[in-house]
């Protein structure tokens, strides 16, 4: 390999350096706190089990609307997205435990949640009903759940969704839903495909791609109850203001639109602005 040595006077140095120094003053559009830039990354909690939003490729790579989101996010403000694999029932858990900066997993921002963490909205998201082809136990939407027996992930507001309109069904004098819990979205899924169960409620995107993968599958009915979905920092971190901000340019440069297009969720979400 050839080498050349190139001599800088004094003015032609102060000068590449200047140039040096406003490029990297201008590669970061938000400040991030001073934590997150001597880290130079913002480390993400996700549940690696819930695509189009959150999955691992067969190259065990992070991949998905979430994953590019907050690989966007991190780039606003001059750093890299990192990103940790958590179940998600114990994903708040690690957040407060300061296992990650953040948590970035299709998490519905409710006032329960809020009570522990802070969010940063991103887009609102619906749930849905996916049931066999030729849906054989004629499901149409809530009410058609009573005595039927239905999937769900733990952990989740999907989960509680159920049970409480399995209340309602009792307390109207119908048979209460069978829900079956199970610790991977991924798992809820193929206990349908298997025929263990009647249907499979979920993140209307998510259920969406999985009738689009398998065509033994199909969604039942239109988006149920749609709500925002964040991203959940620490109470009273300074990155939740930074975020905030990174999330607002995504929108203002339309790389938001652009990245739920890519992930094939245009429409089965709601964009907040």
């Amino acid at each position: 390999m050839r080498k050349y040595v190139f001599a800088l006077s004094a003015v032609a140095l102060a000068t590449a350096l200047a140039a040096v120094t406003a490029a990297a003053g201008t590669a970061a559009k938000v400040r991030p706190p001073a934590n997150i830039a001597k880290a130079g990354k913002i480390v993400f909690c996700t549940d690696a089990t819930y695509p189009p939003e959150e999955s691992l490729s067969t190259s065990n790579k992070f991949v998905g609307s979430d994953i590019d989101i907050a690989t966007q996010a991190s780039a606003q403000m001059g750093v890299k997205a990192a990103f940790k694999n958590v179940t998600f029932d114990g994903i708040i858990a690690a957040l407060i435990a300061k296992k990650c900066d953040a948590v970035i997993s299709g998490m519905n921002d409710t006032a329960a949640r809020r009570k522990a963490v802070d969010f940063v909205d991103y887009l609102k998201v619906g749930q849905s009903l996916l049931v066999k082809k030729g849906n054989p136990s004629h499901i149409s939407g809530l009410a058609s759940l009573a005595g039927k027996t239905v999937s769900v992930e733990t952990g989740t507001t999907n989960l509680d969704f159920l049970n409480a309109q399995s209340a309602k069904l009792k307390k109207a004098g119908k048979k209460a839903i069978n829900v079956k819990a199970f610790p991977k979205d991924t798992d809820a899924a193929a206990a349908l495909k298997a025929g263990r169960v009647d249907a499979y409620f979920g993140d209307a995107p998510v259920a969406a791609l999985y009738a689009k993968d398998d065509p033994s599958l199909t969604v039942a009915g239109s988006p149920i109850s749609p709500i925002a979905i964040g991203i959940a920092i620490r109470k009273h971190d300074p990155l939740k203001a930074a975020m905030q901000k990174a999330i607002n340019a995504l929108y203002a440069s339309g790389a938001m639109k652009k990245i739920v297009a890519k992930a094939g969720m245009t429409h089965a979400v709601q964009f907040l602005k």
